[in-house]
């Protein structure tokens, strides 16, 4: 597909755009945060939390190195993948994927993560912030099982800040609705791979191995 952004200049030049640089500035804009939304952060996990985790078959993960370069990772599982340790802890199985390990790396050089967990057809999320560390091996890996796949690795977090955020950016965006959903806007995964990653093979190979042989492969 043509890029609709390429040559229109849309962002304006450096000179037109007017930075906010800092906090003062920032809150003049944005305003305050009431009080309650302050307060809502907990250290530790509540009985409707766990409920949420129990539910929850995907999050997103964001980590950065200690130069601040920063990553976002999804992972997701059936719901209940995310393990709670106890009221300060949970544990996030890694399955098998491109092995780029982004997020891990950054852990290795900065242990702080946030995760965001989404119910789907839900707007309000659960967000998750703490320190993070890698787990080869441990007794809870047997209750990560899945069709026979036990992970290798697990990433287990100690909660440093636990609260709920509303819905209001999944309603503007109509993320659940289908009516708003059209899924062949863009090029499809085997075309975006062809154009950018690996134009040595076809497209029929790639929609082959974007296929059924995909699929097949989620745990294996």
């Amino acid at each position: 597909m043509d890029d609709p952004t390429g040559s229109a200049g849309y962002g304006g030049s450096e000179s037109e755009q007017l930075e906010v640089t800092d906090e003062e500035n920032l809150r003049e804009l944005l305003g305050t945060p009431l009080r309650r939304t302050l307060d809502k952060e907990r250290g530790r996990l509540h009985g409707l939390d766990r409920q949420w985790l129990a539910h929850s078959p995907f999050c997103l993960v964001a980590t950065s190195d200690e130069l601040g370069n920063c990553d976002v990772s999804p992972k997701g599982d059936p719901p209940g993948f995310t393990l709670v340790l106890d009221d300060s802890t949970i544990a996030l199985p890694e399955r098998p994927g491109n092995r780029r390990a982004d997020n891990f790396r950054n852990i290795l050089r900065n242990p702080h993560v946030g995760l965001l967990y989404m119910l789907p057809g839900r707007g309000d999320t659960l967000r998750i912030n703490g320190r993070a560390r890698i787990v080869r091996r441990a007794p809870f890996f047997e209750r990560m099982e899945v069709k026979g796949h036990r992970p290798g690795l697990a990433l287990v977090v100690e909660i440093e800040q636990v609260f709920h955020h509303c819905a209001k950016v999944f309603m503007r965006s109509g993320l659940w609705n289908p009516e708003s959903w059209n899924p062949e806007a863009v090029d499809s995964r085997p075309a975006i791979a062809k154009a950018l990653e690996t134009p040595e093979k076809s497209l029929a190979e790639l929609e082959g191995y974007y296929g059924a042989e995909y699929a097949a492969k989620l745990y294996g």
